[in-house]
């Protein structure tokens, strides 16, 4: 089994979390969307969104994230047998608990927070990767146009005025939600850890990597206690807390800043 993935992308770290959870070997490939190797021909051939997590298995591959979790936990019932409980299928209640998480598209909420430097220099550089691939790949010109399209109006829609306030109305409301439920659970959907989990630690990892974590997590005392007690769980030390935990972050955020630098500076793309 294969996973193209990197650890800035939150679906992405859904996909790892699951893996460790369910104790699943697979063989790991890094694709950074911000230094543009989803953009590769090699990658982008094959998946002409280039979103990732990509997951394959065989000749069976898998895009959408939530399928893929669910194919992971198919994995590790046949696997081990039916008899023992820590491998079975998420509930109805857990699988309702996973779709409203996944509802909420951090896209715009993430790039509202980023520093408009940096934002704006990767947008710039990323245009530039699109445009060095269709040059070489003329035969996916169309898909690399497709992407330089979605890159204009990703700029256009962060100029809109009610797109990132309805991207964090949407992120309280969730919150709320779950803050409100772990007054009778431990877990998000129920008192044993879960694939809802999964799902929705990520989301707190990304608020805690762009310094909101006072504002959207500490002013939820439930959703404290509960972050501090996942952060401890082996799976996410291996999955986030590796990469962004503490000084790790600045060591991350750097190593690809400075190879955008360059990069733009050499004009290497």
């Amino acid at each position: 089994m294969q996973l193209y993935h990197h650890p800035y992308s939150l679906d992405s770290q859904k996909v790892r979390l699951a893996l460790e959870e369910k104790g699943i070997d697979y063989t790991s490939y890094h694709v950074n969307p911000i230094t543009g190797k989803n953009l590769k021909p090699s990658f982008f051939r094959a998946n002409q969104t280039a979103r990732i997590p990509v997951f394959q298995n065989g000749s069976h591959v898998i895009y959408d994230t939530l399928e893929i979790i669910q194919y992971i936990e198919r994995v590790a019932v046949v696997s081990v047998g039916d008899n023992n409980n820590n491998f079975s299928y998420s509930s109805k209640d857990i699988l309702h608990w996973m779709r409203k998480i996944q509802e909420w598209d951090p896209k715009y909420f993430t790039l509202s927070n980023v520093p408009e430097k940096y934002r704006q220099a990767v947008s710039k550089f990323l245009r530039r990767v699109v445009i060095a691939r269709m040059a070489e790949s003329p035969d996916l010109a169309s898909a690399y146009h497709r992407q330089l399209k979605e890159a204009y109006n990703t700029e256009e829609k962060l100029e809109n005025p009610d797109v990132v306030p309805r991207s964090k109305d949407h992120l309280v409301r969730l919150l709320d939600d779950i803050e409100s439920k772990l007054t009778e659970t431990a877990y998000v959907a129920g008192n044993e850890f879960s694939m809802a989990d999964v799902v929705f630690i990520p989301v707190l990892a990304r608020l805690s990597l762009l310094d909101l974590e006072d504002e959207y997590i500490r002013s939820r005392p439930n959703l404290f206690e509960y972050w501090g007690m996942v952060r401890e769980r082996p799976s996410y030390q291996k999955v986030i807390g590796r990469y962004f935990d503490g000084w790790r972050k600045y060591r991350t955020l750097s190593k690809t800043w400075w190879s955008v630098k360059i990069r733009s500076l050499v004009n290497k793309y």
